[in-house]
Parts: structure tokens; sequence; C-alpha cells
């Protein structure tokens, strides 16, 4: 809207026809632009918005994790805890015992907060979210050509997951994947 006032206060300056007379601009009085002091920002929704913030960089550490054939990740360590840091682990050095790595992209999309409970000793957000593994592909370690996955394997699906604010900040301590796509 700044844009096109001063597109529109620009234009009204200006006229094709030279002998056409501007009149200038009235300024309003200082009394009428006075506004009282801008709304501090709601801690709830400060604390949801960095949990979901995290959650993405949880997947970019997922990502390495995966990709990383000796599946050690020390950064990993700082975004997730308990069940999902302990699941994760797991199922990338199952995935490298079998010889496979897990390359390209995760897509996180439509997080929405399902509980927050900001005022406990460690916040906690619940998020559902769309997890899109479409662009995460099953390769072989040794050649880098894909694996072969069935067909009917979902590729975007609902998630559950549970965030904790800790000292170093927001850690995903639980991810439930739904067999629900989205």
């Amino acid at each position: 809207m700044l844009l096109a006032a001063c597109a529109l206060t620009a234009a009204a300056g200006c006229s094709s026809d030279p002998n056409t007379d501007a009149k200038p601009e009235e300024t309003p009085s200082s009394s009428a632009t006075t506004s009282g002091p801008s709304p501090s920002p709601d801690p709830t929704q400060e604390a949801e918005a960095a949990a979901v913030t995290a959650y993405g960089q949880y997947w970019r550490e997922m990502e390495r994790l995966y990709a990383d054939s000796n599946g050690k990740s020390d950064r990993l360590k700082k975004v997730a805890s308990g069940l999902a840091l302990v699941n994760a682990e797991d199922d990338a050095r199952q995935m490298h015992e079998k010889g496979a790595l897990i390359i390209g992209s995760v897509s996180v999309g439509d997080s929405t907060v399902t509980a927050s409970d900001i005022s406990r000793k460690a916040p906690k957000v619940v998020l559902t979210s769309c997890l899109d593994i479409s662009k995460w592909q099953v390769v072989k370690a040794d050649t880098k050509k894909p694996a072969p996955l069935p067909s009917t394997r979902l590729t975007k699906y609902v998630i559950n997951s549970t965030l904790e604010k800790w000292g170093q900040g927001w850690v995903v301590i639980e991810d439930k994947p739904q067999e629900k796509t989205c």
C-alpha cells in the first residue's frame, strides 16, 4: 500500500498539460497522525513460530543424517532428543547397513500448532504438518543409483511432532508419521 500511495502522490504532482496548475497537498496535523504505542508481541505466538522454524531445521539435519554414509550428525543432537533422535539415528543406521543412502530434500508444509503450553518449565508445542518426501531419493551407497521402492508408498503424509524449548532452543522430542496422505 505504501508503494501505491507513493505512486499516486507522485502522479498527482505531475500533469501532461503544462497549463494545469497543480495544487500543493495539504499536510495533516501532527495530532491526526499520532498513534499509541505498538502492541507488544504475543509470547505464545512467538514461541509457536520459533517451534515451527526449529522443526524445519530438524528436517534439514535429517537430510544430512540420511545422506551421510557414516550416519553421524552431531548437529542433529542440537535440534532433536528423546524418541525423535533415537528413531532417526536407528533408521539411518539400518539404511546405511543395507548399503543405502537417502539424498535430496524434504519439504515441510502446512505446519499447524495443535497444542502449546509455554508456561511449563520446558515450554511445549505440538505440531501437525505435511511432510513431502517426494524429492528424497533412496540410492545405493556405492553406485548412487536409485534403489527400487514400492509404488504404493506415501510420499506426502501427515506427521505429528512434539517440540520442547530447552536451554539451546527448540528441540523435536517426538515425531509420529500418520498413515494419511496430505
